[in-house]
């Protein structure tokens, strides 16, 4: 068992992963809605309410990760289909990377928890490839930085021809989405439960 694993009690293992299983196991109801531009109008009920605001203030964070992403390629140049690609990229990196880093440090209950941010940063990604079709034209009231700006993934798609299968490619994205972060969950189980820390 490494310091890492130490630092986190069992009680804190387990209060976190009572309170992300509560979070994935409403995210199918409320994840349909909560990407819309309704996004502070989606239910009436405070549980409702609770579950947008955390979504949101989530993927505003991703947001920033996915622009640092594109800011890499205005500080350096890079063909415009990288551009459009890092902030995706940067996106899912950067909890993968987390997760690596704690993984060979021995904090596999840390790790598990970054893999499920990554695989929630996937299902945001889904709802993003599925508006692909929608154009090219982003308009800022539904742009991250809210200014006017190029949808991504209709470029890449238009390069390779896939703009009319953003559906299934969406599809396909959101069922990794929802198995990754379904087995960070195990894994999270596995460490609260089953994992016992040594005395040192």
């Amino acid at each position: 068992m490494s310091r890492d694993d130490l630092t986190a009690t069992p009680a804190v293992r387990k209060s976190v992963m009572a309170i992300l299983l509560f979070f994935f196991l409403l995210f199918p109801h409320y994840s349909s809605f909560v990407a819309s531009d309704e996004t502070f109008r989606a239910g009436n009920s405070l549980l409702s309410y609770a579950f947008t605001l955390i979504h949101f203030v989530a993927t505003q964070a991703l947001g920033i990760v996915h622009e640092a992403g594109h800011g890499i390629c205005y500080l350096f140049p890079c063909p415009q289909g990288i551009t459009a690609a890092m902030g995706t990229v940067f996106q899912w990196l950067f909890p993968a990377g987390i997760a690596w880093y704690f993984w060979h440090r021995g904090g596999r209950f840390a790790a598990a928890v970054a893999l499920f941010f990554l695989g929630f940063s996937m299902q945001y990604t889904a709802w993003y490839i599925s508006t692909a079709h929608e154009g090219l034209f982003l308009p800022a009231s539904r742009s991250f930085l809210g200014v006017d700006g190029y949808h991504d993934f209709n470029y890449l798609f238009s390069l390779a021809g896939w703009v009319r299968h953003d559906g299934m490619i969406s599809g396909i994205v959101r069922f990794l989405a929802y198995t990754i972060m379904l087995m960070a969950l195990i894994g999270m189980i596995l460490e609260s439960f089953l994992s016992v820390p040594k005395r040192v």
